[in-house]
């Protein structure tokens, strides 16, 4: 069985349902509209302290620890 056929058949739907887009003529007010562009900020903030968080963290205790290893490399050869 092809695996592929129903992304492909789903892509086709979606690609010929924007095709076909009439306008909305809707109306968004100023309120909606600053919380939907802050909600945007919000989420997009959100991201991005996720991803340093899984990033910067572990690359920081990785440092940490090579900088106290060296430290007690250092304080050994000092004192024998």
């Amino acid at each position: 069985m092809n695996r592929r056929f129903p992304i492909t058949t789903s892509a086709a739907f979606a690609v010929s349902s924007l095709a076909f887009v009439s306008p909305a003529h809707a109306y968004i007010g100023p309120g909606a509209g600053l919380g939907a562009i802050g909600l945007a900020l919000a989420l997009l903030v959100v991201v991005v302290l996720l991803i340093v968080g899984f990033l910067w963290f572990p690359i920081k205790r990785a440092l940490n620890a090579r900088r106290d290893a060296k430290a007690a490399g250092t304080q050994s050869d000092e004192n024998p």
